[in-house]
């Protein structure tokens, strides 16, 4: 599938880029040290549309295709991958539940306040006993009166303790999901401890307790027990994302790696002169370049309307370790400097190894890749 990048989407780029290197890169690593999420920017990305990316105009957002929110994803990437991580969970997987599952009115109540970043929102699928087997979820949301109550702990979830609106799955009997919003406030429904975690310091990472938690039906999303159709759809474009995110990080600490290797010396020349560290760049670029194309590709087949989920998962699994691989050769081109904390490389590829996990893992990726190559053969 061909396609050319727009003048409006560059723009939008290159003014996304600039903030990201004016405002987020400069303290990236105090936010990280102080490992919490910068609620004071908040209102920063809002301003720019950055909390309503894929959101419709009329619903107060930027209405941004696919393409372009890709796009954005990388720059952020680039920047903070905590930072990014939080755009991601808020618009990708939370609003983008909304926007393929809820109703025109749910839509009317909920997507105006999250796109105009009056709080954050996150996605709740995950529990301690349940990942890549999603289905097998131990919540549950039972029939109540006129309403459901949902019991269970979900885990990992990504701005479980700064969000003010979660999307919740719980089990529906046996192999099925259910989908509600979830308003933070509402009794029986809090977040646990944060975790700490190797990397994405800024990003918060919390479970979610669910305890007699009482929904009413008009807060149910979707039909029940029928909500994991929704999911993988969800997943599908969270995986774009989660690419570009990794694409970022990689491309950030090869441009670390390419001014270091031009300054240091050894030998008495220039170490970027050596055919040995070369050959690290150029691989680094030649797969980061690589995995964009793929990245853009799902982002395009989703934009046109066309089946994207094995395009989507490719350029996941790509790009993820595409980034991973560019950030450790980066960091090998550094030698002890890229172990120290003075180098931003060492964050990176701390960052970028989620990317290979969330949003479904490398291996349910060749999963999905096979199932598709072997059904179309």
């Amino acid at each position: 599938m061909k396609f050319a990048y727009r003048d409006d989407q560059l723009l939008v780029r290159d003014t996304i880029r600039a903030f990201v290197r004016s405002r987020i890169v400069p303290n990236a690593d105090r936010w990280n040290e102080a490992g919490k999420f910068p609620m004071e920017l908040l209102p920063e990305l809002a301003a720019l549309g950055l909390t309503g990316l894929a959101v419709p105009q009329e619903y107060g957002g930027a209405g941004l295709d696919a393409v372009t929110i890709a796009m954005l994803m990388e720059e952020f990437g680039a920047g903070d991958g905590s930072i990014g991580l939080t755009i991601a969970a808020h618009n990708s997987l939370c609003i983008g539940h909304l926007l393929i599952a809820a109703s025109d009115e749910q839509k009317e109540r909920w997507l105006p306040p999250l796109a105009r970043g009056e709080y954050l929102g996150c996605w709740a699928l995950t529990e301690p006993a349940s990942g890549s087997d999603a289905l097998n979820a131990q919540s549950r949301g039972r029939r109540d009166g006129d309403g459901y109550v949902i019991d269970g702990t979900k885990q990992f979830i990504t701005n479980a303790s700064v969000a003010g609106f979660a999307v919740v799955m719980a089990g529906a009997g046996e192999r099925k999901l259910t989908a509600f919003g979830v308003m933070r406030g509402t009794p029986g429904f809090a977040a646990g401890k944060p975790e700490e975690k190797m990397g994405l310091h800024a990003s918060d990472t919390a479970p979610l307790l669910l305890q007699g938690c009482r929904v009413p039906e008009r807060d149910r999303i979707g039909r029940d027990g029928e909500a994991f159709d929704d999911v993988k759809k969800v997943l599908d474009r969270g995986r774009i994302g989660i690419g570009a995110l990794a694409i970022g990080l990689g491309r950030a600490s090869l441009e670390v790696a390419i001014r270091y290797a031009k300054e240091r010396t050894q030998f008495g020349r220039a170490i970027a002169e050596f055919q040995m560290i070369q050959w690290k760049l150029a691989r680094a670029r030649t797969e980061l370049d690589a995995a964009r194309l793929l990245v853009h590709r799902a982002a395009a087949l989703a934009d046109a309307g066309r089946p994207f989920t094995d395009a989507a998962s490719k350029a996941k699994l790509f790009a993820s370790q595409a980034g991973t691989r560019a950030a450790d050769a980066s960091l090998q081109v550094l030698g002890g400097y890229g172990y120290l904390r003075d180098f931003p490389v060492e964050r990176h590829l701390r960052d970028v190894r989620l990317m290979e996990i969330g949003e479904g893992t490398s291996e349910v990726q060749r999963i999905v890749i096979a199932r598709d190559l072997l059904r179309a053969s």
